[in-house]
């Protein structure tokens, strides 16, 4: 795992060195082991290296036989090996024992059309001297980053938006879109990011930039347009396939050349993973896991029961409200983006412990939630579709109670109304491509309530953004089950950026931590996109088909455990007994009015009545926008009014592996 940024200049000759240097300061917590830089008239390229692979001859740039082609990369190759066998029958030469050079090799023999050939988690850059072309590519989850700024003939990019702000050129200003659709559903939509003029490259695209200026392709579609002509083949059939693909997914992902640690929840997904190393792979594998003070939170007895029966030396960390309001601040500096949740924080810190213990890899179990049905969501719109059959029906509304059974009280009528109202909006619109995530998405509206008065003419309504979501959508979309239509929105807006960024890549790397997701090995992912909608969820069971394979792997308890999404405390963390000082200022009267972001009396209500209430916000609603509210206000501080305000750490040790013409 590592950083890279770059500069891809065709007007200017301009040195490219300091530059260079000012970028890999600001991401080199993403790899502390080694940088490098390749410069020549018209590119720079850098890295920062976290070394996990060829621990003593992978350092980049990397390069072909000639010197004509140069690759910065970030991630990992999985399948390297046998790539590398192949590339070496055809007559290629290796100069290390890295996965980054199968890159060069293939592109050699390929050009762009490599993309095929590649199993793994990786953002890179590959400078094409003689054709004078760059290649940006993503992988086809989005699990690694790649942003870039493009001012006429001029490039720049890398891994993280701040090593791009080093480049003094590129305006620093905050999408007020992209923020409203933040406070939407959790993270931007499609290339977009919370900056002006910076973009992502999409997951399962590439990029080539030359003289002739930028064009983006995709390399790989997500698709469920099979899973309705699979009704021939039995579950157990399905089943054996799926145990098959999630076992050699786990043991190719177990390649490193230091030591690989484990996630540990306490819940099916993580438990399946960490069983399967224990079990077939490594008999002294270490685990991690957060626990919390506050119980509502705390899974310590689910992990416990995991660690007893499977044995592994398991580390973890207790996390507080006062943990997560202190260290909120570094968060929303590596993820770069407003968050509605606190939940990034812990995993922040616990990948502090991770490191701490000398570990650099770690498996994860995220994944199933979206490609096999593990969210309330997917249940949420199976009953409210089968209710919207019978709008009338006094029966079929209380199936929603098998969901929510903590909030649906038989005893206060009056939250049995109120929810009932709340599920019955835009009931019988089932012919709405946004039908599944519709009355979520329309629940921010009372969020941006909270948004100043030009900031709400600005970005309009949520129906906007609809219109918006559902002009990106496939055209085979509609022919789709409403299961793979309600996972394809999960997975292509949550999934890539907000899960495998926020909560991912981000929180981990901030401790030079990388994270492995054996289940989103795009063979178990376009596997899952296959299986008939009835082993997904069957009935109101989610994740069936995972459940049936977890059988004689995993304790009973553990397989039928109903989900129990991954939440951490988010007001009492900011305001009441915890009260911080940044919190203090970002939220003052003067700080909110020079932002103009957020309409200062409603965000003042606010405050005070958490205050009142000891730190307490009963609303989910109100709790997500006070979060949100401070993340971006934090946000707005630290990239847009005092940047950079944590000081950029140029190595003094790059190996320059050569400074070109």
């Amino acid at each position: 795992m590592c950083g890279i940024a770059g500069i891809i200049d065709f007007a200017s000759s301009e040195p490219k060195e300091h530059l260079l240097y000012r970028m890999l300061g600001l991401i080199r917590h993403r790899g502390p082991d080694a940088f490098g830089t390749y410069i020549d008239r018209i590119a720079g390229l850098a890295s920062t290296r976290l070394s996990i692979i060829d621990l003593s001859g992978g350092d980049q740039p990397i390069y072909n036989e000639d010197q004509s082609i140069w690759v910065v990369y970030n991630g990992e190759i999985f399948n390297y090996p046998e790539i590398r066998q192949d590339l070496e029958s055809r007559g290629h030469r290796f100069y290390t024992r890295s996965d980054t050079e199968v890159l060069v090799h293939l592109y050699e023999d390929e050009g762009p059309e490599l993309f095929k050939n590649l199993n793994g988690q990786f953002a890179f850059a590959l400078w094409d001297k003689s054709k004078e072309r760059l290649l940006l590519g993503r992988d086809r989850l989005g699990i690694r980053p790649l942003f870039y700024y493009l001012n006429n003939d001029r490039l720049v990019f890398s891994s993280e938006v701040k090593a791009i702000f080093a480049d003094s050129k590129v305006p620093r200003a905050l999408d007020l879109q992209t923020i409203s659709d933040v406070f939407i559903c959790w993270a931007p939509l499609g290339h977009l990011t919370p900056f002006q003029k910076i973009y992502q490259l999409l997951p399962g695209h590439y990029a080539l930039f030359s003289r002739q200026g930028i064009t983006t392709h995709p390399y790989w579609q997500l698709s469920f347009s099979e899973s309705n002509n699979n009704g021939d083949r039995s579950l157990d059939e399905w089943t054996e396939e799926l145990k098959a693909l999630i076992y050699d997914a786990t043991r190719i992902r177990l390649r490193a050349d230091v030591p690989v640690g484990a996630y540990l929840s306490g819940g099916l997904d993580s438990t399946y993973i960490t069983s399967l190393v224990k079990r077939f792979f490594d008999n002294k594998l270490c685990t991690f896991s957060v626990s919390f003070t506050d119980s509502r939170f705390n899974e310590a007895s689910w992990q416990e029961k995991a660690v007893q029966s499977l044995q592994t030396d398991h580390q973890t960390i207790r996390c507080t409200e006062k943990d997560i309001g202190e260290v909120f601040p570094q968060v929303v500096w590596h993820a770069e983006v407003p968050i509605l949740r606190t939940a990034p924080a812990p995993l922040f810190m616990l990948s502090k412990l991770v490191r701490e213990n000398k570990f650099k890899v770690v498996l994860t179990g995220e994944g199933p939630d979206e490609i096999f049905a593990g969210y309330d969501i997917f249940k949420e719109d199976r009953v409210r579709r089968f209710w919207a059959r019978n709008p009338q029906s006094r029966i079929r509304p209380m199936l929603l109670q098998r969901l929510y059974p903590d909030i649906f009280h038989k005893e206060d009528s009056k939250t049995h109304v109120f929810l009932e109202g709340f599920f019955r909006k835009g009931l019988s619109h089932v012919d709405s491509p946004a039908y599944s995530h519709m009355i979520r998405w329309e629940n921010a509206n009372f969020i941006k309530t909270f948004f100043s008065n030009e900031f709400q003419e600005t970005t309009g309504k949520v129906d906007g953004f609809v219109d918006r979501f559902i002009s990106t959508l496939p055209e085979e979309y509609m022919k789709w089950d409403p299961l793979s239509r309600a996972q394809y929105t999960e997975i292509s807006i949550f999934l890539s950026n907000y899960l495998l960024s926020s909560q991912g890549d981000r929180v981990a790397m901030a401790h030079s931590v990388e994270g492995r997701v054996p289940f989103l090995d795009y063979r178990v992912v376009e596997f899952a996109c296959r299986v008939p909608p009835r082993f997904r969820l069957n009935g109101l069971r989610d994740k069936f088909i995972l459940r049936k394979a977890a059988h004689n792997l995993i304790p009973p308890e553990l397989v039928k455990r109903p989900k129990q999404p991954y939440r951490a405390p988010i007001s009492r963390c900011f305001l009441g007994e915890c009260n911080h000082d940044y919190v203090q200022e970002l939220l003052s009267d003067a700080a909110l009015r020079q932002a103009g972001y957020f309409h200062s009396g409603k965000v003042a209500k606010l405050v005070e009545k958490c205050c009142k209430q000891q730190g307490y916000l009963l609303s989910e609603r109100e709790n997500m926008a006070l979060v949100g509210i401070i993340s971006t206000q934090l946000l707005d501080y630290l990239f847009i009014r005092n940047f950079p305000l944590y000081p950029i750490h140029e190595p003094e040790d790059i190996k320059k592996f050569g400074a070109g013409e």
